[in-house]
């Protein structure tokens, strides 16, 4: 069936066997009616772009409905701190990953972001809004990379200060940024604010049915998307051999920082990636895109989702709290050891307008969560 089924994002038609069936561009938009043909029949779009302007785009990738295991096992938790995976040993932090892989469902198709949202997609909206991130309000500040920082022994000081002249347009990487870039130094208020503004314009254009939106993905959508239809639960979205990493992830390797001579301390994968830093989104082409044809879901940036955290574990559907907020962050980043940049692990940011120049976000298309 799907090999006769063909959608066209651009708004071409329907081919359903010999039939042509035609939509104009507004009713072929993600109509719940199609949303819907597909979800029933297996058959969907591989992927769709959204215009921001002055030749900027966002590309989504459509995931159907399925299942798939949170979490790690015992095992994988001690490869993690073993000399290999390099994380720190004796810490809760692999604990927030749960005592076991849970079978878990996501019960409605939805698009996910092929990349990080990039420097140029976060200016669009900037330009188009006037919106002033969290990091540039008064008082505002995030956290970015020490150029001051001295690598001293096994244990070196904490390599992040905070800044109060910092942010997205400048996270302090020491080289100059690249609209192709993964945004960092953006807070969880500011992703929410990303998809609210595409919300809106594709609302007003026809081009968006009731009952869906942009939005941050929830934790169970994001772990989903990651796996990349991996029916087992696996250190990374490709296996368990951190080996088959090389070429498809950017996190902390043998390569120089900017201007030293030095690489990040502890623990690195034993090759190139290219970057001590953040690194152009989809950098590594197909040989970084997983089984869901999504880009960098490892590394590059960690990922902020919609979901509260939870340190005894992810939830399948939504979880919320109405004060104290902590957003999870996912995936790990440029700077993370591997053990630190596995499929399972998960993190709590300080607070909904915490940003830091390792943190980022992907933009989700769903149905409307009620936050």
């Amino acid at each position: 069936m799907k090999s006769l089924l063909v959608l066209s994002i651009l708004g071409m038609g329907v081919l359903m066997g010999p039939t042509v069936y035609s939509f104009s561009s507004d009713q072929l938009a993600l109509s719940s009616l199609i949303t819907d043909h597909f979800d029933a029949i297996g058959a969907e779009p591989k992927s769709r772009k959204v215009e921001l302007g002055k030749g900027v785009s966002l590309e989504l990738v459509y995931i159907s409905a399925g299942k798939f295991y949170m979490g790690s096992t015992p095992e994988e938790k001690a490869w993690a701190t073993g000399p290999e995976g390099g994380a720190t040993a004796g810490t809760e932090r692999e604990s927030y990953e749960g005592q076991l892989p849970r079978l878990m469902e996501v019960k409605n198709g939805f698009w996910m972001g092929r990349t990080e949202v990039t420097v140029g997609q976060f200016r669009r909206f900037v330009e188009v809004t006037g919106y002033v991130s969290d990091a540039e309000k008064p008082g505002g500040m995030t956290q970015v990379f020490d150029p001051e920082w001295k690598i001293s022994g096994l244990a070196p000081p904490h390599p992040w200060i905070k800044a109060e002249n910092k942010s997205w347009r400048d996270p302090n990487f020491g080289f100059p940024l690249r609209d192709d870039y993964p945004v960092v130094c953006v807070s969880w208020n500011d992703g929410n604010a990303f998809g609210k503004w595409l919300t809106e314009k594709e609302r007003v254009a026809g081009r968006l049915p009731e009952g869906m939106e942009y939005r941050l993905p929830t934790e169970a959508e994001w772990a989903y998307s990651c796996r990349g239809g991996n029916e087992e639960s696996t250190y990374y979205w490709w296996g368990n051999d951190l080996r088959d990493g090389e070429g498809r992830f950017n996190i902390s390797s043998v390569d120089f920082l900017p201007g030293r001579n030095k690489t990040w301390p502890l623990a690195k994968v034993p090759w190139s990636d290219g970057f001590s830093f953040v690194s152009p989104v989809d950098y590594f082409g197909e040989k970084g895109r997983n089984g869901f044809g999504l880009a960098d879901m490892l590394g590059n940036v960690w990922e902020i989702v919609l979901d509260h955290f939870d340190p005894k574990g992810g939830h399948e559907a939504f979880y919320s709290v109405k004060e104290n907020y902590k957003p999870v962050c996912r995936g790990g980043n440029y700077f993370d050891v591997p053990g630190n940049a596995r499929s399972a692990v998960r993190l709590g940011l300080h607070s909904t307008s915490y940003s830091d120049s390792r943190d980022g976000f992907r933009i989700c298309l769903g149905k409307v969560v009620e936050k």
